[in-house]
């Protein structure tokens, strides 16, 4: 929506019901209740120095008990500015893989986006939070030039979609490994094109756990590359079996 002359988006969550709760639970996992979950995570990332969404608005049904009758049926909102003139990085990597960085400053900006990722998921993971949907799409760019030419000191990179954050006194080890290896998942095109180098792994690595390559975790990125394959090849069996059954489903309606 817009209102004198600026944009905004208006997220509304009407209730997800006691079977969606009750379903959560059972798979040990925090059901999203509603717009409060982003509204915190919002300013848990601000406070920690990390670019984020811009809350111009929130409100809610009602504050009851946390897990009351009414609770699953609360509903809620939260607006936020646009961040103008970004790009995701989804649609970042889109325009790489049809034009790759090969020019000095292009590369270098590739660098800095490198380090800058993984020390925004650093300082997540250290300040006790993680996002549960780390994937290149949930970043967005502010690309700014200087005499043409990219520049580092002028972007900017947010990170959005936080209404399934988590945030406690220190992160798990396992919810660190799902926010990694997720963005591993979604950054694969990359790496099989080659537009992501095994120097540029090496670098997103030590940058995230601070210390020297050889001092890295080696059985933590070994994980991630396994659950990132994992999700890969459930993405590819869910695709062949859309294929199969639109298939079944055109063959079924020939005359």
């Amino acid at each position: 929506m817009c209102i004198r002359d600026r944009s905004y988006y208006l997220k509304t969550h009407t209730g997800v019901g006691w079977p969606e709760i009750i379903k959560n639970w059972t798979y040990l996992r925090l059901p999203v209740l509603g717009a409060k979950n982003e509204w915190h995570g919002v300013h848990h990332l601000q406070r920690h120095g990390i670019d984020t969404l811009t809350i111009a608005g929130y409100g809610t049904s009602g504050e009851i008990g946390e897990f009351s009758w009414p609770y699953a049926t609360r509903q809620s909102f939260i607006i936020t500015e646009e961040i103008e003139g970004s790009i995701s990085l989804e649609e970042l990597s889109y325009e790489w893989q049809q034009n790759p960085p090969r020019k000095k400053s292009e590369l270098r900006y590739k660098r800095w986006l490198i380090r800058r990722i993984a020390e925004m998921a650093r300082t997540i993971h250290q300040s006790g939070a993680n996002h549960r949907d780390f994937y290149l799409c949930h970043f967005l760019l502010q690309r700014a030039y200087d005499n043409g030419e990219l520049s580092i000191e002028k972007s900017r990179l947010y990170v959005i979609d936080l209404h399934r954050m988590q945030i406690r006194r220190e992160t798990p080890e396992r919810w660190k490994l799902k926010d990694i290896s997720g963005l591993r998942y979604s950054c694969l095109s990359l790496i099989a094109s080659g537009i992501l180098t095994k120097n540029d792994l090496c670098r997103f690595i030590s940058t995230y756990q601070n210390i020297s390559l050889r001092d890295s975790d080696k059985s933590f990125w070994k994980e991630v590359v396994s659950k990132a394959e994992s999700l890969h090849a459930a993405e590819q069996r869910k695709s062949s079996e859309a294929l199969s059954t639109a298939s079944r489903t055109a063959h079924t309606a020939r005359p």
